[in-house]
């Protein structure tokens, strides 16, 4: 293990944990919702700790290869992909992450509009959409350490927001729903792994900053073993008890709309500025000539605007759809860690192998196919369809590149 303690360019478990947190505020509490008022009290538990033992296995890994690398999600994806066949798994990354930003800003322009229509200001919405791009992108352009510091101000403050919330629902009468809509289990804990598995797909961008290896899993396990269920069952349970199906929604039968629409905000900002940073280095990748912190403001223009149109509709659905390809990529470099990489990644190694690697291809291919057909029900293997996604790629790679290797 390479000692790195000393080294300022690295941060802490506890850091890493808080960052982390702050960009799964906004999926958690988005898809959450719609959980809570489909499970009992006891069955939401069981849900969101299976979730998050499967999730913990996962970053413990994705997270620690980052650290062994000192190397991006980009950057280990080449020595599966080859050097030019990772700009297509690259590519596909930048459009999911700035996807994610656009749809991030535009929920933080309808929050805070109608936070101030409440009491009485009405101001555009495509204004205050720009207005948080301006936050993401001060909260980015200066590097991992004021992200870090975003974090570090901003989680804490989610947590109290968080922490009113139930204490608001937990001690307010309210009419009970008339029935819960039962979900199966199976689905359920797909929803709480499928929500954030794109993030925990693409941990490396988080590992290659942590001190070492202990602190690596000390992020994993304070963020998805305890911090995410803790979060997910907390974003439930205003759903759970009033029957709601969004958080705002539910606030509104308590009587706390300001609570709600505060923490949306401050999650916007946290997972925003997470976002941006993993797009800007992905981009950094394809756009070489080009400064991060120019990317960054590109990023955040291109984000006002997109995000200031009415395209959300079917911008969600497109986003999941691209995030079904997302988890292979993860099972395959995984596999290629295991098999190829464990005393580490040489640059070397690049120049030697081919620049597009087509049977890591095939395995994506294998992969991604299977996490679209059992999204769609045509067959069921874990009942987790991004889980079933990783497990194929990592194995179709495993035996592929043997068959490479042989010839």
């Amino acid at each position: 293990m390479r000692k790195t303690e000393e080294s300022p360019g690295t941060a802490s478990g506890l850091r890493i944990a808080m960052i982390l947190l702050g960009i799964a505020v906004t999926p958690v509490l988005l898809s959450s919702s719609s959980l809570g008022n489909q499970l009992s009290s006891s069955g939401l538990i069981s849900v969101v700790i299976i979730g998050g033992l499967i999730l913990a296995i996962l970053s413990a890994i994705t997270i620690s290869v980052g650290e062994k690398a000192r190397l991006p999600t980009y950057g280990i994806v080449k020595y599966a992909f080859g050097e030019q066949g990772a700009i297509a798994i690259n590519i596909l990354m930048a459009i999911s992450l700035f996807g994610w930003i656009a749809v991030t800003a535009n929920m933080f322009g309808h929050s805070v509009h109608d936070l101030l229509a409440q009491h009485g200001l009405e101001l555009p919405v495509q204004l205050l959409v720009a207005a948080g791009c301006v936050i993401f992108v001060a909260s980015t352009a200066f590097g991992f350490a004021v992200l870090g510091k975003v974090a570090q101000f901003a989680v804490p403050v989610i947590a109290l927001v968080l922490c009113y919330i139930l204490y608001v629902t937990t001690h307010t009468t309210v009419a009970a729903p008339a029935a819960i809509t039962s979900m199966n289990t199976g689905v359920a804990v797909s929803t709480v792994v499928g929500t954030i598995i794109v993030l925990v797909a693409t941990l490396p961008d988080f590992g290659s900053f942590v001190h070492n290896r202990k602190h690596a899993l000390i992020a994993a396990g304070l963020t998805f073993l305890i911090a995410y269920p803790l979060l997910y069952w907390a974003g439930a349970t205003p759903s759970a008890i009033s029957g709601q199906g969004s958080l705002l929604g539910a606030m509104a039968v308590f009587g706390a709309v300001l609570p709600g629409a505060l923490l949306l905000i401050f999650a916007c900002i946290t997972g925003n500025a997470g976002n941006m940073f993993q797009g800007t280095l992905v981009v950094s990748t394809l756009l070489t000539r080009f400064p991060k912190w120019q990317i960054t403001i590109a990023l955040g223009v291109l984000a006002a605007i997109v995000g200031s149109m009415d395209i959300m509709a079917w911008f969600i659905p497109f986003l999941l759809f691209l995030g079904i390809a997302t988890p292979p990529v993860a099972g395959i470099y995984i596999a290629d860690f295991f098999l190829y990489r464990r005393n580490g990644y040489e640059e070397s190694v690049l120049t030697r192998e081919p620049q597009i690697k087509v049977l890591t291809f095939v395995a994506w291919i294998i992969g991604s196919a299977v996490g679209f057909m059992t999204v769609k029900g045509l067959f069921t293997l874990t009942t987790i369809p991004s889980l079933d996604s990783i497990l194929v790629a990592c194995i179709a790679y495993a035996a592929l590149s043997r068959i490479g290797d042989s010839k």
